[in-house]
């Protein structure tokens, strides 16, 4: 579904503030995957969603999705097979447009486009039952602007938004960071639901250790840009916080510079 090949990405190359943000790293998707990432701040996870979704291009390397070569092309044209979920809940959505605006707009990713009506009765009906099967009580609320939402209300919608056109990938860039210990809970159980109803190959980057090991069926630890650890699903199951903060320190003969995950 997905593959990287010896992904290299440098900052300001050449000057004193160069910075290896991505160093040779390969990583295989199968189809269906749930993959977490954790790492210490700096490792180059949001890098490698950037570099995933084409905001940013590798200096080398190859990037395939279902074997098609996607390395250099631009971000707009890889929404037709990528979603994302972003940390801010501002991001992702189009806060002076109403819902069915929003999700008009997504769905127009996709679809063909023609001199139709923008948002019709069929198409209202059909907002309707999407979101109410994510139980945020936002379906009656289809012409409130997506400004006025709460945190986890524009989260939730902006994971409809990355999935209701059932994406061949999906990337949740600590979408759960900024929220409240209630929401962002309801949010990671929206998303383990959708995620299997669709059965998206998805990639989620978080700080939360518990979350990386509670949700997917591997996980892969980053540092210096480089994956030092990676586990499957039997032995994630086995894994403890603890087990990844030795798993660190055994690879990089330090602790983990991440107050957010020590924290947790």
């Amino acid at each position: 579904m997905l593959q990287l090949q010896q992904i290299e990405k440098v900052f300001y190359e050449g000057t004193p503030d160069e910075k290896t943000a991505i160093n040779g790293l390969s990583l295989t998707l199968e189809e269906g995957d749930f993959v977490t990432v954790i790492g210490s701040n700096g490792a180059g996870k949001s890098t490698l969603l950037n570099i995933i979704s084409g905001v940013l291009f590798p200096d080398q390397g190859l990037i395939a999705v279902d074997d098609k070569n996607v390395t250099f092309l631009p971000e707009h044209k890889r929404s037709n097979w990528i979603g994302r979920v972003f940390q801010d809940p501002m991001a992702g959505t189009a806060p002076n447009m109403s819902i069915e605006e929003n999700l008009a707009l997504a769905l127009g990713r996709v679809e063909r486009r023609g001199l139709r009506k923008g948002v019709s009765s069929k198409r209202k009906k059909q907002f309707k039952e999407w979101l109410s099967s994510f139980n945020v009580k936002l379906e009656d609320r289809l012409n409130t602007r997506v400004g006025l939402l709460s945190g986890g209300e524009r989260q939730a919608l902006s994971l409809l938004m990355a999935t209701f056109t059932e994406p061949r990938i999906l990337l949740l860039d600590e979408h759960t960071a900024a929220l409240d210990p209630a929401r962002a809970e309801h949010i990671t159980n929206i998303t383990n639901d959708v995620v299997s109803k669709h059965n998206l190959t998805t990639l989620m980057v978080t700080h939360d250790m518990e979350q990386a090991l509670s949700m997917g069926n591997r996980l892969i630890m980053m540092d210096d840009g480089e994956i030092i650890f990676h586990a499957n699903k039997e032995e994630k199951d086995q894994l403890t916080v603890e087990d990844l903060m030795n798993e660190f320190q055994k690879a990089k003969g330090k602790t983990m510079a991440n107050d957010k995950a020590l924290l947790k």
